[in-house]
């Protein structure tokens, strides 16, 4: 399969590549460099097994890329849920008009297929957990997650306008090797900076679902061969959840420290836009034939040894 990856250099988008070129695609990367570093795909690139692009989708010059394509995954966005509230005028260039750009373009080329990479904040505070695809209403509480609900209602008006096929996976909190943010990395980098104590943003109570990247990869490629609706809307998680202190404890655990003083700034959240309690439904992939395999215990705490791993390393 001929592929483009939006944001193929980022974290998520590294560990699509190194599935899709194990499998056997020919990749092409478009990606600028932004929030990605080249160094989580030189490898492919340098074994030209990837064409790599250093352009932005909201620019021109790049669409011609998309000719002859079977499949664009469209990962590109600005990933900082936390820092939306201070800028969205910016995150809804980077995300919405954004995807925007890359549904005319593949309406322009005569691509067909879409994947697209979503959230579990489309949701908001939902009332039914686990959450369920067909949760209503959707209200989310962040402009992060609300220009990915606008991002889905254009992937589906494109989908059955133009006759595409499209699949959106809305993520639990995802991670893992190359992460550059999140609850994780945001511990690792308190700690080394000050191993005295841990800031822990709002009460430490706010619990939600975790799930390694690795496993995320596989689901998403799983239901993207079985599903084949015109548009396809999958939730990936875990099937339980963890709370931030614990995450704080395991953390502190892998640092090889001990008897940290936890500090909290208070309140139910983190901070504006978080949703205290999060753990989404899979039953819908479960259906297809797959299920996950780690919880999100097992996730945090492999995700923090790697962090910490590299980091020393």
């Amino acid at each position: 399969m001929r592929s483009v990856i939006t944001g193929g250099a980022g974290f998520i988008g590294s560990h699509l590549v190194d599935a899709l070129v194990a499998r056997g695609d020919e990749v092409t990367v478009i990606d600028n460099l932004v929030t990605g570093s080249l160094g989580t795909i030189n490898t492919h690139v340098i074994d030209e097994t990837v064409r790599f692009v250093c352009e932005d989708l909201l620019g021109d010059g790049w669409q011609d890329l998309l000719a002859g394509q079977d499949r664009v995954y469209h990962l590109a966005a600005d990933p900082d849920v936390r820092a939306s509230a201070g800028s969205p005028f910016r995150v809804y260039r980077e995300n919405l008009a954004a995807t925007e750009c890359v549904l005319e373009a593949m309406r322009e080329q005569g691509v067909t297929e879409l994947v697209f990479t979503s959230t579990s904040t489309v949701y908001g505070e939902a009332s039914v957990i686990p959450t369920p695809e067909d949760y209503s209403p959707m209200e989310p509480i962040s402009i992060y997650g609300g220009t990915k609900l606008a991002c889905e209602a254009m992937i589906s008006s494109y989908a059955h306008t133009y006759g595409m096929k499209a699949w959106v996976f809305r993520f639990a909190n995802i991670v893992g090797p190359r992460s550059n943010h999140g609850v994780i990395w945001d511990f690792v980098h308190k700690l080394r900076d000050n191993p005295q104590e841990l800031e822990i943003l709002g009460d430490g109570r706010q619990i939600k679902s975790y799930f390694s990247v690795e496993a995320c990869i596989e689901a998403f490629l799983y239901a993207t061969a079985h599903a084949h609706q015109p548009f396809n809307v999958f939730n990936i998680g875990s099937e339980d959840w963890i709370d931030v202190r614990s995450i704080a404890e395991i953390v502190i655990g892998e640092m090889g420290l001990s008897g940290i003083p936890l500090r909290y700034t208070g309140g139910d959240r983190g901070w504006k836009g978080d949703v205290p309690k999060m753990l989404l439904s899979v039953e819908r992939l479960r259906g297809l034939g797959w299920r996950p395999l780690t919880n999100s215990e097992e996730s945090v705490r492999r995700a923090a040894r790697e962090l910490v791993h590299e980091i020393q390393g």
